[in-house]
């Protein structure tokens, strides 16, 4: 079982930056693939990053060159660094875990919460 908790979301001008972390619980956790899945209002949720075991990652056409996922398995942590952010970037951010990368982007089996960032033009 992973348990996932996010922090780190809030209000930033276009052109900012923020960076979203998720503390996850469970021994096995750095064994799972991470990501991160946003859902904005009236919208359906959509695939934004994730990151292997071992760092290999994969990102959304619309967030490449700007979000930066990372993950440290020591301490049970991932981060999303988001820079150069845009109003079409706000949402409600997830923090999503699977065993294997693929199926963070398709089907995850943990979300945490969710963390609020707004991007005000």
């Amino acid at each position: 079982q992973v348990q996932l908790v996010e922090s780190g979301g809030g209000l930033v001008q276009a052109g900012g930056s923020l960076r979203l972390s998720c503390a996850a619980s469970g021994r096995t956790f750095s064994t799972y693939a991470m990501g991160w899945f946003r859902q904005a209002p009236g919208k359906e949720r959509e695939f934004v990053a994730a990151i292997s075991w071992s760092g290999g990652n994969t990102y959304a056409d619309s967030v490449k060159g700007r979000f930066t996922i990372s993950r440290d398995n020591a301490k049970n942590t991932g981060n999303l660094q988001m820079n150069s952010l845009k109003p079409e970037d706000t949402a409600v951010y997830y923090c999503v875990a699977a065993q294997t990368i693929w199926a963070v982007r398709t089907t995850p089996n943990y979300w945490g919460q969710g963390t609020q960032v707004t991007v005000s033009s």
